[in-house]
């Protein structure tokens, strides 16, 4: 079946709750063998670790900073050791640090670009080499409708999820030669705790914006993940899939 992902090695970052969460779950359900990073969540991440393995799932558990090269070495080089193969990578880390540009602090701006693009650079770096040995490999960035339309009191996570996209394109048309396939997942507001700030008003704003009158479940992110790490996907690469109930239309 396309969807299905037995024999199969992942690893995704930023995983203890939320989206990266939904989509462990979700590839471990489609029969993959599944590892994934976290930063500080030691206790979610050791229960979705437990959750995984009372199923009949493979785990591996990482805690680490995913915007540190170190992190990322570790990470893949545990799964090579483990399983000996990386056959799909997400890159899910990361943050928020909202705040009008006039009082962004610079230390503000490098910790959001540091956690949301640096990461993905850090653990595709990681994984370049293995996957083009393999010549085969599908790899998933996390960007946002942020990164697409802008928005007030973002610029630096506007800026971090833009640079995910043209990373991923470029990165796309380095390793297609090698079988290798790399896109983007760009969501819209999804129900997690990086969104559970919202004031009824902006939630209002959005829900009459989009399309499907709706937010986002880390459910339906993971569904679009799921899809392009799988056969199905195969002949697709350097996409943005929006999934965000048509708030970028």
């Amino acid at each position: 079946m396309a969807f299905d992902l037995n024999g199969k090695t992942a690893l995704v970052t930023g995983a203890s709750r939320g989206i990266g969460r939904a989509v462990v779950e979700t590839l471990a359900a489609a029969g993959a063998r599944v590892a994934f990073t976290y930063r500080s969540s030691t206790d979610q991440a050791q229960a979705l670790c437990r959750q995984l393995e009372d199923a009949g799932s493979e785990c591996l558990v990482f805690q680490g900073d995913a915007a540190n090269m170190s992190s990322a070495e570790e990470a893949v080089g545990g799964v090579l050791k483990a399983w000996g193969a990386i056959d799909i990578l997400v890159n899910n880390a990361g943050i928020t640090r909202d705040g009008l540009m006039l009082r962004m602090s610079e230390q503000d701006w490098d910790a959001v670009v540091g956690a949301n693009l640096k990461s993905a650079f850090n653990f595709c770096k990681a994984a370049y080499r293995p996957m083009m040995k393999q010549r085969s490999g599908k790899i998933v960035n996390m960007s946002s409708v942020i990164g697409v339309s802008g928005n007030p009191g973002q610029t630096n996570y506007a800026a971090s999820k833009a640079g995910v996209i043209g990373f991923s394109k470029s990165l796309a048309k380095e390793l297609g030669g090698r079988g290798v396939t790399v896109n983007v997942v760009a969501p819209g507001y999804v129900e997690t705790d990086m969104t559970s700030g919202l004031s009824d008003a902006a939630r209002k704003a959005l829900l009459d914006t989009a399309a499907l009158k709706r937010t986002a479940t880390p459910q339906d992110v993971a569904n679009a993940v799921h899809f392009l790490v799988s056969s199905a996907a195969d002949y697709i690469t350097g996409h943005v899939l929006h999934v965000d109930g048509g708030l970028a239309m």
